[in-house]
Formats: structure tokens, sequence, C-alpha cells
């Protein structure tokens, strides 16, 4: 990958992380930018996205996909599904924002949200965010 689709990635994660700490819905949530090696309950994970070149003339550009992954432990996912819910809600606000590098945000929307039990551990719950996002930085 290229010194410029490089600094997408990590102006892109850093954004999201970002965005995720400074949600309402999402307070005492620890949010990380790679899976805990030690990590309390509920976290949120924002995993390493997939770029695709969407440059034109004149314009670099990124097409991404982007997933959050949730955790979190209880008998039923109750509180798990209000943070994909914050989540759901709260991430596409980012679009229009400025990120660094010249980069920007112009678009991000959901693709798709699911929630299920994790592995075959009783009690513990795993959901997970997908979204599109465009990024553009003007050459």
């Amino acid at each position: 990958m290229s010194a410029i689709g490089s600094d997408a990635r990590v102006l892109l994660v850093a954004a999201v992380v970002a965005r995720l700490k400074a949600l309402a819905g999402l307070a005492g949530v620890a949010v990380f930018d790679a899976p805990p090696v030690r990590g309390g309950l509920p976290h949120a994970v924002v995993e390493e996205p997939v770029l695709a070149d969407a440059s034109a003339a004149g314009c670099s550009g990124r097409e991404a996909r982007l997933t959050v992954m949730l955790e979190d432990a209880g008998e039923r996912p109750v509180r798990l599904r209000a943070l994909l819910a914050a989540v759901e809600a709260g991430l596409p606000g980012l679009a229009g924002t400025a990120i660094g590098g010249g980069w920007r945000l112009v678009t991000i929307r959901l693709t798709r949200s699911r929630l299920a039990r994790a592995g075959r551990s009783e009690g513990r719950w795993q959901g997970s965010v997908e979204f599109a996002a465009r990024m553009w930085r003007q050459d």
C-alpha cells in the first residue's frame, strides 16, 4: 500500500476512535484501535479498514469498509443492543469531517449490524457494526 493509503487508514481509524469515545451512548465503554490483551467489558474495537482506490483526476480517494466490534457480558444482550444503536446512529455524523493530512471523510453509511453470542461462552455477547465510507484528498 502506498504511503497515501497508509496515512488514510491511520487517520480514518483515529477519527472513528475519537468519535466513538465522544458518543454519549458509549460513556464508560473503553474504545480500542486493536483487540485489547486485557480489556474490561463492555468494550469496542475499531478493526483495520479494508481500503480500495477511489481516486479521480486531481483527487486521491479511498473507499473503506470499516467494522466496529463490541463485546459485553450478561444473561441477555440488553446493554449491547443499546451500544450497537449508539454506534449506528453516531458514526455517520463524521461525514463531511476533515480528518487530517488533507483527507476529508465525505460519506459514511451503515451497511450492516449484527449481534450474536461470543463463541461458546455463556453470557458473552459480541456485536458488529459495518460501515462503508468514502474519503477524498485534494492533490
